[in-house]
């Protein structure tokens, strides 16, 4: 796998993962201070961080090792080559990015719908969410009571978390309006997951 720690000094391994977080914290942060980035900026970042996933084995086995990667990658071209300006109004996205980002995006939610239904039976019979609340990483006090909700609200929950990983991201492919929900839907539902401590 490509990394840039093939041009580092590998007696000091550890000094050398450090130096490549730090720049990478260091070239984030003044993106995300100033508002401005441009391809040299992002692609460092992207290279930074996929020589850091690429040695990173168990550590880095996760899928969203990659989808963070494809994402960062469809980033390089939203920004100008060279300038670091902010980008004026009105200036167009790239259609191919675009359509890079909501390939994206489809893969990431139906994947983890169908993941689901061929995974675990309990998303099939519409019970997970049963025991959800009780056995996620880290609970927080609505997921205490959400636990106790009665159990069609369970069967609710599921079906929601059906329709919206399952036939909302078929929504991107239907025009500028069907975006528009797939997006507010979207939104509601990280949000809902974020409140409920998953």
């Amino acid at each position: 796998m490509p990394t840039i720690l093939w041009l580092m000094d590998w007696s000091d391994m550890n000094s050398n993962l450090d130096l490549l977080a730090l720049l990478g914290l260091g070239i984030s942060s003044f993106v995300l201070i100033t508002g401005c980035a441009n391809m040299l900026l992002m692609a460092a970042l992207w290279g930074l961080y996929m020589s850091l996933v690429n040695v990173g084995h168990v550590w880095y086995s996760f899928g969203w090792e990659s989808q963070l990667l494809e994402t960062g990658f469809l980033g390089i071209f939203l920004c100008p080559l060279w300038t670091l300006s902010r980008l004026p109004q009105h200036t167009p996205t790239s259609r191919i990015v675009l359509w890079g980002f909501r390939w994206l995006i489809f893969r990431i939610m139906l994947g983890a719908g169908l993941i689901k239904i061929r995974g675990d039976r309990c998303w099939r019979d519409l019970t997970c969410m049963d025991f959800h609340y009780e056995t996620q990483p880290m609970p927080n006090p609505v997921a205490y009571y959400l636990h106790h909700s009665p159990w069609w609200f369970h069967r609710f929950e599921t079906l929601s978390n059906h329709f919206i990983e399952l036939l909302v991201p078929f929504f991107l492919f239907l025009g500028r309006r069907a975006c528009i929900i797939h997006g507010v839907l979207q939104i509601l539902f990280q949000a809902v997951l974020i409140v409920s401590g998953n």
